[in-house]
């Protein structure tokens, strides 16, 4: 099977790159195809990217009252039985008259019974509480696992519309390009290690199928840039491309005046 033509396979495997599940042979693969695929390196990063900022969203959640109300009565069986061992030790110093007492003899007998049933009753309250907490903490567990895996398959995934990596000559990935529709953004991801010049600029073009070269903006040297961008900026554009021009960039009208060190295709995802 040609993994390059096949999206939903690609989304798949870079999920599974990105969580970790994706092991052996199967992860070296998948790195053999990124490197020489330009979509599938990109599904990659956007998955890490996704995944590298998820929080813990899971609330704190207070004890039920039953479970102090049952270490309270677990407290007081506990000093009940210390007062019963305190008689019958006292009991035993005493003078040996008092062992000629069937009385005594028959209230030692009830007291040991009685610690005997305090004893179950504790064992029994400790045994219940273990599993009311154990139930609770394995409930905190699920949730918290059906929340992470609400947002790496729900929440995240609408957000990326369009994708891109920009190349250079070599065809060595220096930018991954991404466009948020729901919040009008394009997200620039350096992931080579090129910086302009103190005088010089980067400048981001789109090449739509006709008409001249429209600029998206003007890079800074942050690891990661954000520029304003809507729909229209972007839809029906078959490649970007970024350029080196004069420090703060030159008009859109005139298109660009430096080298184009950067391009790359504009992949409309299947998200």
């Amino acid at each position: 099977m040609n993994v390059a033509q096949n999206p939903a396979l690609i989304e798949q495997l870079a999920a599974s790159y990105a969580l970790g599940t994706l092991r052996g042979g199967a992860r070296r693969r998948f790195e053999q195809l990124a490197r020489t695929h330009a979509p599938i390196r990109a599904a990659a990063l956007i998955w890490q990217s996704r995944l590298a900022s998820v929080a813990e969203l899971q609330p704190q959640a207070a004890p039920s009252p039953a479970v102090w109300k049952r270490i309270e009565n677990l407290v007081n069986a506990e000093k009940q039985a210390n007062v019963m061992q305190s008689a019958r030790a006292q009991a035993v110093a005493a003078p040996s008259r008092w062992w000629a007492s069937l009385g005594l003899w028959q209230g030692l007998t009830a007291a040991g019974s009685m610690a005997a049933v305090v004893a179950v009753v504790v064992a029994a309250n400790l045994s219940r509480l273990n599993a009311d907490l154990g139930g609770q903490v394995a409930g905190l567990d699920g949730q918290v696992k059906g929340l992470t895996s609400k947002l790496a398959t729900a929440a995240l995934a609408p957000e990326i519309q369009y994708v891109a990596v920009l190349a250079d000559d070599q065809a060595t990935a220096s930018m991954l390009v991404t466009f948020d529709q729901k919040n009008s953004r394009l997200v620039l991801k350096r992931v080579g290690g090129f910086q302009a010049q103190p005088d010089k600029s980067l400048q981001l073009w789109a090449l739509p199928p006709t008409g001249g070269p429209r600029s998206l903006g003007v890079l800074s040297n942050d690891a990661v840039v954000r520029l304003t961008a809507v729909g229209s900026d972007v839809q029906r554009v078959p490649t970007l491309a970024v350029s080196l021009e004069p420090k703060g960039g030159v008009p859109s009208a005139g298109g660009p005046t430096g080298p184009v060190l950067f391009k790359g295709a504009l992949i409309e995802t299947a998200l």
